[in-house]
């Protein structure tokens, strides 16, 4: 059962697995790096590592081009086990050596599962390479990883990983290059981590071995590898197979196999290079959401971008009917020959007087035709929807254009934003029928009395709701000159109409709520425009609530790293024996690492001096 850290691991693991980094922003590519080390962390070393904390210690030997690490890995086995050579790059395949018995450890993907497992030599990177040798002492493993500044990109990649990927690093560095900028990049990134590491200072001249040491030693206490370990190695012959004299590597030799014979020093590797780990971990999240909230911030300025010009394309429709537009030309034309008002401007009074005759003889049986005025309202309604729609969508894709991450998103999308969809036309004339339906619905509802009804039925619900229509749109009408007596005459007819019909007092909140359902249904047209724009932003797959869920895992990571591995450490520390003795002992609670170290010597002393 997975304990509550690799529960809490495994959630931080499934946030980060879900970042999306695809806008081009300045902080992009470094976000992006963090995420792919972050995930690497968790795949390679902690989680693994968390799951069998008895593992043998893995010793990662990493280091520059020519500092010699396979030339030196051979002379510690005492036989060659990692290719060497004068071409670069030397090492290719990854060589993980291990005691025999140890097998049974490293034949599995539990560690570095993305690289396939073989026991013959090659030069695939993407291969690890197995070697079984009974020279190397059991509870260790060495492996031998690819330069760390390599020619070959692969190579390089694969050596950052191999390092991210071990309890403790043997680094190699020459007398040539140990000041090299990209050695101490890596060995800056092992202090951050509170990674284990031990230093070879390599290929030293004879005249220099008191001086370059020195320096070098100077420099790891300057940068926090003080306490180290630090191996210098002269410049020498090798033997006809390439190896070292025993001399020269003994020193390494000794200390590999000292620290494979003693459990508690092992153990204190491992758990101090998984708690920099998990820390370092929990320390990049807030790092990984301040990219992540770029990126989140500026799908929310395109998304609003988008939604301001087609809610500018609503107001629009909305004033232009508030200005008249729509009580001109073909509408006007129409309303004036169904009610014969054709010199309206100039008898107004009087042919009131003779439309209420006429309305009256109307109601009396004879209904008039207005359909000619109902098409000519839907075809003016209908060029006005269709211009803003255009409009609205040319504004949102060129406010898109104005920005690289809103080029990338429409060149991604391969849809033309910039113009409406092919449904829309239809779509638009669908949404005039649906408020017309909308507006005759009212004229029913309202006309519920019987004689209302009668009143409506010998008119013709058409006429009645084209009068509704006419009396919505100007409304509040804002028509000037010769265009005003002419509307404003065509309106007042309406209205009368209406007055006639329903009185008074329920034309205005008639014509409100046909306002309101024109621009409940003008909104819900432009919204499956604007929707063309933010399915392109969601086809980005940036999820929002991401930084929080981030943020959360981290802290609950963070919360149980002290107490989970304290609980690791008896573990990895003690022997079995050790184990049940601290625990037979009344009052014993560790609660530091430290603590876990006095306890076992609390235990041992008595068994030393038997």
């Amino acid at each position: 059962m997975a304990s509550a850290l690799e529960s809490a691991l495994a959630l931080l693991r499934a946030a980060l697995q879900a970042v999306r980094l695809d806008l081009p922003l300045p902080s992009q590519a470094s976000t992006a790096s963090k995420v792919s080390y972050a995930l690497g962390q968790l795949d390679d070393y902690i989680l693994p590592r968390l799951r069998q904390i008895q593992a043998p210690l893995l010793v990662i030997v990493g280091g520059s081009t020519g500092a010699g690490k396979s030339t030196l890995v051979n002379s510690i086995i005492g036989h060659a086990v990692s290719p060497t050579g004068v071409i670069r790059p030397t090492t290719r395949s990854p060589v993980l050596i291990h005691h025999p018995e140890d097998t049974e450890w490293f034949v599995d993907d539990r560690i570095m599962p993305g690289l396939v497992r073989s026991t013959r030599a090659g030069n695939d990177a993407h291969v690890l390479r197995i070697v079984a040798d009974p020279v190397m002492p059991r509870g260790i493993a060495m492996l031998d990883a690819p330069d760390i500044d390599s020619v070959d990109k692969d190579n390089r990649t694969l050596a950052t990983q191999l390092l991210a990927a071990g309890d403790l690093w043997l680094f190699i560095t020459s007398a040539a290059r140990y000041a090299d900028a990209v050695p101490w990049e890596f060995l800056g990134q092992a202090v951050e981590r509170s990674a284990a590491v031990a230093v070879v200072l390599d290929r030293i001249p004879p005249a220099a071995m008191t001086e370059v040491p020195a320096h070098l030693a100077a420099m790891m206490t300057g940068r926090g590898l003080g306490n180290s370990p630090f191996f210098a190695v002269p410049e020498t012959i090798v033997d006809e197979q390439g190896l070292l004299p025993g001399v020269a590597v003994e020193p390494i030799r000794a200390w590999l196999a000292a620290l494979a014979s003693d459990q508690r020093t092992r153990g204190l590797v491992v758990m101090k290079t998984l708690d920099g780990a998990i820390s370092a971990l929990s320390a990049q999240a807030p790092l990984i959401v301040r990219g992540l909230k770029d990126q989140i911030e500026v799908v929310d300025g395109l998304r609003q971008n988008a939604a301001l010009a087609f809610v500018d394309a609503i107001e629009g429709v909305t004033r232009q009917i508030q200005d008249g537009v729509l009580l001109r030309d073909e509408v006007l034309t129409r309303w004036q020959d169904y009610v014969g008002a054709g010199e309206l401007t100039r008898h107004l009074e009087s042919r009131l007087a003779r439309w209420r005759d006429r309305l009256s003889h109307t109601i009396k049986g004879q209904p008039i035709e207005a359909d000619d005025a109902k098409q000519a309202v839907e075809s003016g309604l209908e060029a006005l929807l269709r211009q803003a729609g255009e409009r609205a969508c040319e504004r949102a894709e060129a406010s898109w254009m104005a920005h690289p991450a809103g080029r990338l998103v429409i060149q991604r999308s391969g849809a033309a934003l910039a113009q409406v969809g092919p449904d829309f036309p239809a779509t638009v004339a669908q949404t005039i029928r649906d408020w017309q339906s909308d507006v005759l619905e009212l004229v029913s509802q309202e006309g519920s009395s019987r004689r209302v009804q009668a009143r409506v039925g010998a008119l013709g619900v058409n006429a009645v709701g084209v009068s509704l229509m006419l009396v919505a749109f100007s409304h509040t009408g804002g028509l000037v000159g010769a265009e005003l007596g002419l509307a404003g005459g065509t309106a007042l007819v309406a209205q009368k109409v209406l007055e006639m019909v329903f009185g008074s007092e329920a034309i205005r909140r008639l014509a409100v709520k046909a306002n309101e359902l024109l621009d409940a249904r003008v909104k819900t047209l432009m919204s499956t425009q604007l929707q063309r724009f933010t399915r392109a932003l969601e086809a980005l797959r940036i999820d929002p609530r991401l930084p929080g869920e981030i943020l959360e895992a981290a802290e609950w990571v963070e919360r149980l790293r002290s107490e989970e591995l304290v609980n690791l450490s008896l573990q990895a520390v003690l022997t079995t024996t050790e184990q049940a003795a601290i625990q037979a002992v009344e009052g014993v609670r560790t609660t530091s690492l430290e603590q876990v170290i006095n306890s076992r010597q609390t235990i041992a002393a008595p068994a030393g001096g038997s």
